[in-house]
C-alpha cells in the first residue's frame, strides 16, 4: 500500500515511511492510494467475528507488506486489550464507550497501535532512534505517553497548552518519565500544533528523525475505524439504520468513521458535534472555510480552531460540498448547553456523560428531529467522566469513584519544561 500527500507535491511512500515521516515534505497529510471495500459477506456476518479478527480485516490493506500478517495480528491483539461496550441511554439512543483503556480515552487504540508499529519498525538494533513529537489538547498526550512508554528506540515529546487541560489529563502526560517528556506551552492547542508542524518542515531538524503521533499520522488515524465496526457488530441485531455522532476536535475520529463507511460499513449519517470552536459547522452553513483561533471550553479536547483532518474528509467526499452534506452534518454547542445536557441525561437515565459525550449527544438529538422508529443513534463517549472530575461532580452534584488507571498517577510528581515559542522547541530538540 502506498500513500500520497493531499498537497500532491511529494513522492509516494509506503505505510512504514508514512508512519515514520508523519507529515509529507510538502506539508500535506498522507492518504492511502487505494481503498478496497470489504466483502459484503464479511459485513453480513460481522457478529461471528471477534474484535481482533474484525480489526485485522479492516486494517490489513492499509499496512500492506510492511508488517507481516502474524506480526500485525500480534500488534492488534496487544492494542485491543479492553472492551468497547454499547450502553443504552434511552429508546433508540446508545453510547459507545471508548474509555475502558489504560488512559480512559478513545485515543488509547490509535496510540497503542502506532507505538507497536514503530516498535516493529525499530526492532533492529541498527535502526535510527525516532522522536515522536505530538501536540495535545487533552487526551492525546496521556494516550501517547502510555502507549509509547518504554518503547525501545522511540523518544516522545508532548506539547500541551498550559492551564488548558484538566488536572488528571496533565498528570497522565507529565508524570511517567523514562522516554516521555512534556513541554508546557504558553498558548493554546493551535499554537502547539503549529509548532509541531513547523518542526517537521524544518530542514535543520531532519537529523532528529521526527514523526507525529497526532491523528495526522496514518497509524494513529486509521485504527479508529475499528470503533465503528465494533458498534455495528453490537447493534446489527436491531436491523435499523445507524447515525453516529462524534465529539470532534481535530476530526480524526469522525474521518475514520467515514473511512469505515467507504469500506462498506452501513452508516446512514455522521454528525460532527463540536463546542463553540465551530469552524466546520460554519463552513457547512456558508461554504466558506475560515480557520480561527481556538477558544477554551469545558470540553477541552475539542478546543481546535483549524482541524487538521477535515481536509481528509473533504477528499473522501471528492471535494464535493453537496455530497459532503448528504452524509455529514456538524453542529456546535456552548458550555451552558453542555452542562444542561449532562444533567438531563443523568436525571433521565442515571448515565454519567463527560462534557465531550454530552456534546455528542446534543449533536445526535439535533440530527434526529424526525421519527426514530427505523434509526438508531450512537454518540461516542470518548473519555471517562473522571478525566473531567471537577466539572462532572459539580454539574451533577455527585461523587465519582476513581478508577485504578487514574489512581496510579494522582500522587505522582508533575515534571514539565515551559516553552513560549517555536524557537524554544527547536532549541530543546537540538540540544537534548
Amino acid at each position: 500500500m502506498n500513500y500520497y500527500s493531499l498537497n500532491k507535491k511529494a513522492p509516494k511512500v509506503s505505510f512504514k515511511e508514512a508512519v515514520i515521516k508523519g507529515l509529507a515534505p510538502d506539508k500535506g497529510l498522507y492518504f492511502p492510494e487505494k481503498i478496497t471495500p470489504l466483502s459484503s459477506d464479511f459485513i453480513s456476518n460481522i457478529e461471528n467475528y471477534s474484535n481482533e479478527e474484525i480489526a485485522f480485516e479492516v486494517i490489513k490493506q492499509f499496512v500492506g507488506d510492511d508488517i507481516p500478517q502474524t506480526a500485525l495480528q500480534e500488534i492488534i491483539n496487544e492494542t485491543l486489550c479492553f472492551d468497547f461496550p454499547i450502553e443504552k441511554v434511552e429508546e433508540n439512543v446508545y453510547s459507545l464507550e471508548l474509555f475502558h483503556g489504560p488512559t480512559m480515552a478513545f485515543k488509547d487504540v490509535g496510540a497503542r497501535f502506532m507505538a507497536r508499529c514503530l516498535g516493529y519498525f525499530n526492532r533492529k538494533s541498527n535502526e535510527q532512534n525516532v522522536t515522536v513529537l505530538v501536540a495535545t489538547s487533552g487526551d492525546t498526550g496521556g494516550a501517547v505517553a502510555s502507549g509509547f512508554l518504554g518503547v525501545e528506540g522511540v523518544r516522545v515529546v508532548i506539547l500541551y497548552p498550559s492551564g488548558k487541560v484538566s488536572d488528571i489529563q496533565e498528570r497522565q502526560l507529565t508524570t511517567l518519565g523514562q522516554n516521555i517528556t512534556a513541554l508546557e506551552v504558553n498558548g493554546v492547542f493551535d499554537d502547539c500544533q503549529e509548532m509541531v508542524k513547523a518542526a517537521f518542515l524544518d530542514d535543520s531538524l531532519k537529523g532528529e528523525n521526527l514523526t507525529s503521533a497526532n491523528s495526522i499520522n496514518v497509524a494513529r488515524w486509521l485504527p479508529q475505524m475499528f470503533y465503528f465496526f465494533f458498534a455495528y457488530k453490537q447493534l446489527k441485531k436491531h436491523q435499523k439504520e445507524i447515525i453516529f455522532s462524534v465529539p470532534s476536535g481535530n476530526f480524526g475520529n469522525i474521518c475514520a468513521g467515514i473511512m469505515a463507511n467507504k469500506l462498506g460499513l452501513p452508516v446512514k449519517h455522521f454528525v460532527a458535534a463540536t463546542n463553540v470552536n465551530d469552524t466546520v459547522p460554519k463552513y457547512l452553513e456558508s461554504g466558506n472555510y475560515q480557520a480561527k483561533p481556538s477558544i477554551q471550553t469545558i470540553s477541552n479536547a475539542m478546543d481546535v480552531g483549524n482541524p487538521s483532518n477535515f481536509i481528509r474528509i473533504q477528499h473522501l467526499m471528492n471535494n464535493d460540498f453537496e455530497h459532503l452534506k448528504s452524509l455529514f452534518s456538524s453542529y456546535s454547542f456552548t458550555d451552558e448547553e453542555t452542562k444542561s445536557t449532562m444533567m438531563e441525561i443523568y436525571e433521565s437515565s442515571k448515565y454519567i456523560a463527560d462534557p465531550h459525550g454530552a456534546v455528542g449527544y446534543l449533536g445526535l438529538k439535533k440530527q434526529l428531529k424526525e421519527n426514530l422508529n427505523n434509526t438508531l443513534g450512537v454518540f461516542l463517549e470518548t473519555a471517562h467522566p473522571v478525566k473531567f472530575l471537577d466539572i462532572v461532580e459539580t454539574t451533577l452534584d455527585i461523587k465519582i469513584d476513581i478508577p485504578e488507571q487514574i489512581k496510579s498517577v494522582m500522587n505522582k510528581k508533575k515534571t514539565s519544561i515551559p516553552i513560549g515559542n517555536y524557537q524554544d522547541l527547536k532549541n530543546y530538540l537540538s540540544n537534548r
